[in-house]
């Protein structure tokens, strides 16, 4: 696609899919968490915003790996998606290895500590993860 060569077009073009993939990816981990960022959020739990906040970053982080090691949409959306998925199961390990208390009731009940740790998580993971895409 020849438009696709115009940088502004292609700027725009990844702004459209970066946007769209937050969009879903966000609903994908509200669907996973045991509450609901965005009525939480609005109550002004500050570990519920943490959390999404670094959920945010890091799926964003991962698109822009994505953006810079691919030259097409479709293959930054794959890699993107991928990435995504890794976040994911970053976010159930952390569940995992936090026996003895539930990460997802600690951030509800605006446990800030446990909010910030699982920001942190996203954001690092982010890093991680977008390293290792080609």
């Amino acid at each position: 696609m020849v438009f696709l060569k115009n940088p502004y077009v292609l700027t725009a073009a990844h702004f459209a899919a970066a946007s769209l993939a937050v969009i879903i990816f966000l609903a994908i981990f509200e669907m996973v968490t045991q509450y609901k960022d965005w009525e939480e959020i609005k109550r002004g739990n500050v570990s519920v915003a943490m959390a999404t906040g670094g959920k945010i970053f890091g799926i964003c982080n991962i698109i822009r790996y994505s953006i810079q090691h691919n030259d097409g949409i479709g293959h930054t959306l794959l890699w993107s998606s991928y990435g995504f998925l890794l976040l994911l199961i970053a976010y159930f390990v952390f569940e995992f290895l936090t026996p003895m208390f539930k990460v997802d009731e600690e951030i509800a009940a605006d446990n800030r500590a446990v909010g910030l740790l699982s920001m942190i998580i996203s954001i690092a993971m982010s890093y991680v993860i977008g390293a290792s895409i080609i």
